[in-house]
């Protein structure tokens, strides 16, 4: 079995900071991407940030330059750093793994329980 579990969520006051992780365990053979997604109350969830098991990342415009994701491969972890957080970051972030369980086995998405982002004006 394959989970994925995040932490790291909270209340924050506009400004502030707070790190998200997620970490990956059981029957892992590979994982390729990993990413962090959002979803706001009345909205569809929106990808945050990607990186590749080499270290390519991707971000959504509105977090540019503000958001930096990593990962530590070892550790099978991946991490958001969010700092000057805004109101309309406030969302439940869900961290999504393409984890392969085999060498012959292809990539399947898994998703972790999502963790509550509360940013106060």
């Amino acid at each position: 079995q394959v989970q994925v579990v995040e932490s790291g969520g909270g209340l924050v006051q506009a400004g502030g900071s707070l790190r998200l992780s997620c970490a990956a365990s059981g029957n892992i053979f590979s994982i390729n991407t990993m990413g962090w997604y959002r979803q706001a109350p009345g909205k569809q969830r929106e990808l945050v940030a990607s990186i590749t098991s080499i270290g390519s990342t991707n971000y959504a415009d509105p977090v540019k330059g503000r958001f930096t994701i990593s990962r530590d491969n070892a550790k099978k972890t991946v991490y958001l750093q969010m700092n000057s957080l805004k109101p309309e970051d406030t969302a439940v972030y869900s961290c999504n793994a393409d984890i392969r369980t085999t060498a012959w086995y292809p990539y399947y998405s898994y998703w972790g329980q999502g963790t509550q982002v509360t940013v106060s004006s």
